[in-house]
This record gives structure tokens, C-alpha cells and sequence, in this order.
């Protein structure tokens, strides 16, 4: 459980996380990083300047915060069950073991071979709106194509995206306000994805093992002693639809939402589409979806003269930190300046598993709309998640004009 922390903590600023208006972009938060390096919380530390979390991300006094969620929750059913369970979730020699099982899938080579696909997937969504001049970009774009990724790694036909996504929203309820109210349909949701996951597994197994991401999970629970087990098989599959379905999401449309601000370097990118990977890490640093990630402090120490005690969570604020003028010079927004790493993926032992084919969808799908989507604006007032934790928006209306095919 989490502890507040004694003395100096008081003299630090005060940062109210759980007020449901709390916004990670605040000028509160600014002014905070401005007075000290971490903040108090009602759940233990915030800390929010760049070289603190960059340390503090890769300290192994510390423990990955979210497996405590079920129990600060009183969370009970296959959602919880799973979570418990999963890599995240995991410390030491489990941890380690499963993601070295599961880091082929994972691999470089595989989002190379993948890239074709993507830009297919982004090339018909943004046909089935281009001549109407306007969409909802969440229901057009992001939420398809995130869902369609996840179809095409998984062998599932990309009809089924409809399916997935819905299941997919309906398991993230799991971290609303709203959780003990919505468990059992959050249950019945996480239920169905593991029969997903359990079909696709014996139908690779009948058709036989190929060279993609799947056939290298399958591989890995049927290699040696140490090999995956069916159920953290099936547990990794379920991860990798929830993870990379929500996330993938919610942060295109957040960089578009970014670009629509940013107009000049909108067009920059339409007109330079190799700077597309850049983009994406540059939007990852100042709109990450994952605005802070969560430690748990496994024993008592003194970190910059604060006295940290065992079992005290300390949020990691990467949006934050993102922005730290003490470590961008011009922290604004431009996809051709050079910077040090972000903390959207992460970073140490839980940097993600995913972010390889993260950011190859990513860099197709930017790539593809900045040259087909010209002078994006709001077409109307988009609708937001909660602008902490994990944010993005809800609907956002736009309009453009069309270019050329890329």
C-alpha cells in the first residue's frame, strides 16, 4: 500500500491527482516543477523534472506501482485475475523471463516486413473519408487503424476490428471512476478476449508456424523448460490487444490534435514525409497518451535528500518531464529539432515491449495523413478523456482538404 511521506514533504508543492478536473498540462504542474523537482500527491510523490525521472525510471529500488492496483481497488473477477498475472506486472527473474520469451515477436524485422500493410490499412480508412472533406478522426481513423494493426499481428481478418475495439473499451472501463459499477461487464470483456486469444492460438497451430508475430509468441511456449505456459501465452496475446489497441489510438489522434496546432509544421511533414519517425518521437514528448507511469519504493532511501520509505508510490510525470526547460532548450514543438529520449514507451526495465511496432505504425500512418489530410482544423469541439493518466480524445470532429495520394 502507499504511505505518505514524512518530513520534508510538507515544505514541497501540493499536486491534487485524484481531483477528476487534475490536468497533467496545467500551469499548476508548471509552477510546481518550477518550485521543486517532485510535488506531494494524495497517493505519495509526483516527481516532475526530466533528470529526476530519467534516474528514478531505471532505479531498482523501485517496483513497476500498477500490480497493486486490484488490491487498492478491491478488484476481484478475470480482469484482475489477468492483471496480476501479466508481464507488467512482474518483477525480477519472471519479468525478465518473459519478456526475453517474448522480445522475437517483437522484433525490428518483424515491423519492416509489416510496413506494406500498414500503409494499406492508412490508405483505405483515409479512402472511405477523403471526399467528404471532414471525419471524426477517433472513429475513422485512430481507433481502425490501431485495431486493424493488432488484426494483421494476431491473423484475425480486419473485419473483426469492430469486435475487438469493443472489447477492448469495455476492459478499459477496468481503470474509470466508474470500475466497481462496470465490473462484471469489464469481466464478461476480458472473458471474450481470451477466447480470442485461445482461437487464433489453435488455428495458428493447424495451419502451421510462419515468420510473424503470433507464430513467434507459439514458438516461445513450445521451445524449452523455460517456455512461455499456455496461460501466459494467452496472457501476453490479451496484452497486446488491450495495450496496443488503446495506446496506439489515442496517440494519432493525439498527434494530429498537436499538428492542428502546430499548422507550419503540419505541412512540414506533408511535404518531408521521411521526418515521420521524427514525429512521432517529437509528439511523444510533449503529448504522450501514458502522462505519468507509476513505482512502488520496495525498500527505505534518500534520493536528493528526500527520505523515501518503503512501499511509498512515486509517479513518474513523463509528460512533465517532457517539457522540462532545464533539459529542452526550446521545449515547443518542432519535428526537426534534435532531443534526448521521451519517457513514452518508458524506460529501464519496463521500457514497452511493443514500441518497435508502435512506432512503425505510427510513422506510416503520419506519414500517409500529413500528405493526404491538407490544413487540418476542428470541425467541431472534440471530447477528452481526463487529461492525466491515460489521456486522449473521446471524438475529434476535423475537416481538410484533400491531397494527393501518397
Amino acid at each position: 500500500m502507499s504511505t505518505m511521506i514524512e518530513e520534508p514533504t510538507d515544505q514541497a508543492p501540493y499536486l491534487d491527482v485524484a481531483d477528476p478536473s487534475f490536468s497533467i498540462r496545467s500551469r499548476a504542474v508548471e509552477q510546481a516543477r518550477e518550485k521543486s523537482w517532485y510535488a506531494r500527491t494524495p497517493y505519495g510523490i509526483a516527481v516532475l523534472r526530466y533528470d529526476e525521472v530519467n534516474t528514478l525510471v531505471r532505479d531498482r529500488r523501485l517496483r513497476q506501482g500498477s500490480y497493486a492496483w486490484p488490491a487498492h481497488n478491491n478488484a476481484h473477477g478475470s480482469f484482475s485475475d489477468w492483471w496480476m498475472r501479466m508481464l507488467l506486472s512482474k518483477e525480477g527473474a519472471d519479468h525478465s523471463r518473459l519478456r526475453r520469451l517474448a522480445n522475437p515477436a517483437f522484433a525490428p524485422k518483424l515491423v519492416k516486413k509489416m510496413t506494406p500493410d500498414f500503409q494499406q490499412i492508412a490508405d483505405e480508412l483515409i479512402d472511405g473519408f477523403i471526399d467528404a472533406g471532414e471525419c471524426d478522426f477517433v472513429a475513422e481513423f485512430s481507433e481502425p487503424y490501431a485495431t486493424q494493426v493488432i488484426c494483421l499481428l494476431l491473423g484475425l481478418p480486419r473485419s473483426e476490428w469492430k469486435n475487438l475495439a469493443e472489447l477492448a473499451s469495455e476492459m478499459g472501463l477496468a481503470l474509470g471512476v466508474t470500475f466497481k459499477r462496470d465490473e462484471a461487464r469489464i469481466n464478461a470483456a476480458t472473458d471474450k478476449l481470451f477466447a480470442y486469444a485461445k482461437a487464433v492460438v489453435e488455428n495458428i497451430k493447424r495451419e502451421g508456424l510462419g515468420d510473424d508475430f503470433l507464430s513467434s509468441l507459439v514458438r516461445a511456449n513450445q521451445d524449452d523448460d523455460q517456455a512461455l505456459s499456455d496461460q501466459e501465452l494467452y496472457d501476453m496475446i490479451v496484452l497486446a490487444i488491450f495495450g496496443g489497441i488503446d495506446t496506439t489510438r489515442n496517440q494519432i489522434a493525439l498527434a494530429l490534435d498537436t499538428f492542428i496546432q502546430h499548422p507550419a509544421q503540419w505541412k512540414l511533414l506533408g511535404e518531408q514525409p521521411e521526418l515521420a519517425r521524427a514525429a512521432v518521437e517529437e509528439v511523444m514528448r510533449v503529448r504522450p497518451t501514458v502522462t505519468w507511469v507509476t513505482r512502488e519504493a520496495l525498500e527505505d532511501f534518500t534520493f536528493q535528500g528526500l527520505e523515501i520509505t518503503q512501499g511509498t508510490t512515486v509517479h513518474l510525470f513523463s509528460q512533465s518531464a517532457g517539457t522540462d526547460p532545464r533539459a529542452f532548450d526550446d521545449p515547443g514543438f518542432d519535428i526537426t529539432a534534435k532531443r534526448c529520449p521521451h519517457f513514452g514507451f518508458g524506460a529501464g526495465a519496463h521500457h514497452c515491449i511493443g514500441h518497435f511496432i508502435a512506432r512503425g505504425d505510427m510513422t506510416v500512418a503520419l506519414a500517409k495523413l500529413a500528405q493526404r489530410l491538407l490544413d487540418p482544423e476542428y470541425a467541431g469541439t472534440p471530447e477528452w478523456l481526463p487529461d492525466s493518466g491515460n489521456t486522449g480524445p473521446v471524438r475529434l470532429p476535423i475537416r481538410f482538404r484533400a491531397g494527393r495520394a501518397a
